[in-house]
């Protein structure tokens, strides 16, 4: 005879056990790599395989934080820094072949090359970048080789009316800055150059890295080796 609904060991009252034993669901964000809940303002890991931000808690974000480790993830800093005394030839930048005013350029270590990317009403598009030109630009500016691989990059933002005239400035910020600042371009642009709320929040942006960063010297050498964090 099979045993009531609700009688001990029935498979209805291991039903209802296992429900009333079950852990409230979490609200809110949790740490993509042990599930804890973590704030809005949480941390962030580079998955080196797949090239993907994972949200983390304090832990995790230590657990991954140490220099040459030879690990799948790596986690993002949060350094910032203003460089000073950039090599002001336009035609360096120029020679860069980046089609808009701003770019984001780190160093990839699984394809062993600096990348560059611009923000555009798709997102992040990547822009083939000529090793020598960068090549060049660095040894003008060594301290521009001071961001760490994978999780620091270089925010490039030039202004004026493309000549010589042209103001460039360049910021060493975490490389989840520079995905939060292209996702909020993205929802604002507007027709070909962004439009005007795409524009204000790009100035609110860099007001912001500004108040931030540390300003040191693009001409000085890193007086570490680059990827090791020192300061420039």
């Amino acid at each position: 005879m099979s045993a009531p609904a609700g009688r001990v060991g029935s498979p209805v009252a291991a039903l209802l056990r296992i429900s009333r034993d079950r852990p409230a669901p979490v609200v809110g964000k949790c740490c993509d790599m042990c599930a804890v809940p973590v704030g809005d303002e949480h941390r962030h890991v580079v998955d080196l395989e797949s090239r993907a931000l994972m949200c983390c808690c304090r832990a995790c974000h230590l657990l991954f934080a140490g220099e040459g480790a030879r690990q799948r993830y790596r986690s993002v800093p949060d350094r910032y820094l203003r460089f000073e005394e950039l090599p002001p030839d336009a035609r360096a930048w120029d020679a860069l072949q980046i089609p808009v005013g701003l770019a984001f350029l780190f160093r990839n270590s699984a394809q062993d090359r600096t990348v560059a990317f611009y923000p555009g009403p798709a997102g992040a598009t990547e822009s083939e970048l000529p090793l020598d030109a960068w090549a060049a630009l660095v040894e003008a500016a060594p301290g521009l080789a001071t961001a760490r691989p994978d999780v620091e990059a270089l925010l490039v933002r030039r202004t004026g009316g493309g000549g010589r005239e042209d103001v460039t400035s360049c910021h060493l910020v975490p490389i989840d800055a520079c995905y939060e600042l292209v996702g909020r371009l993205r929802t604002l642009w507007r027709g070909f150059d962004g439009g005007r709320e795409a524009h204000a929040a790009l100035d609110a942006f860099f007001e912001r890295a500004d108040a931030r960063s540390r300003p040191v010297s693009a001409r000085r050498a890193a007086s570490r080796s680059p990827g090791t964090g020192g300061p420039p």
